[in-house]
């Protein structure tokens, strides 16, 4: 039997078992099996593993997104992307403001496409700011778990709006985000106490300070005793 032979239901069902560049390369052989790739049904599920893959064409955002991953591991990146941007050279600066530019406009298209996300996962996005984090929780109402691992430029404004927006939260991670504090975190359990909250080393960690706002040599010692 011809695959095109198939009816929709199990087409469907055989593409569910394939890759993104799988699900792509198929769905090239005819308009019946591009059909079938464009099939919002189809896309419950997306990974990334790295900033250039969200702008290659081979997934579809729709509103049966439920499950969103996105996990920077390269070490490339992490040494460009997490240092602060007043350390940064005019080739890193450039780096960053494409990988920004990338993350900011795919997560504005999961706002106004994906309305019924349940799982964000956003690990060693060091571009992740507070306003996107707020955007997904005003638009993907029903997001039960908020994952947030190594976003150096998450704030306790994050925590404020996973506070006041976060109706349907279960599930809130913000593991080593430098940037996060003790006063922060308190203030969103005391407003959400039935949200399990985690915060692995978060409020310990060192956070961003500008040059105009160093602190004294001797305080900033005193720190990293405390901390190390």
């Amino acid at each position: 039997m011809h695959l095109t032979q198939l009816n929709r239901e199990c087409l469907l069902h055989l593409f569910s078992f394939l890759d993104k560049d799988s699900r792509r390369n198929l769905s090239l052989a005819c308009r019946q099996l591009r059909e079938v790739y464009l099939d919002p049904c189809l896309w419950n599920l997306l990974h990334f593993s790295s900033p250039c893959q969200l702008r290659w064409d081979n997934y579809v955002l729709g509103p049966h997104l439920r499950y969103l991953t996105i996990c920077w591991y390269s070490s490339r990146v992490q040494l460009v992307c997490n240092i602060e941007d007043w350390l940064k050279t005019s080739f890193q600066k450039d780096i960053c403001s494409k990988h920004e530019s990338l993350v900011s406009t795919f997560l504005a298209h999961v706002c106004h496409m994906c309305p019924n996300l349940l799982t964000l996962t956003l690990s060693g996005c060091a571009h992740i700011t507070d306003q996107e984090v707020v955007s997904v929780l005003q638009c993907c109402k029903k997001l039960r778990s908020l994952r947030l691992e190594n976003c150096v430029r998450i704030t306790d404004r994050s925590l404020q709006a996973i506070a006041e927006h976060g109706d349907n939260l279960e599930e809130v991670r913000v593991d080593f985000c430098r940037n996060i504090t003790q006063t922060g975190l308190q203030s969103c359990k005391e407003m959400r106490p039935i949200i399990q909250l985690s915060a692995e080393r978060s409020a310990d960690m060192i956070p961003d300070i500008k040059p105009e706002e160093k602190e004294p040599l001797g305080k900033a010692l005193q720190k990293f005793l405390q901390y190390s």
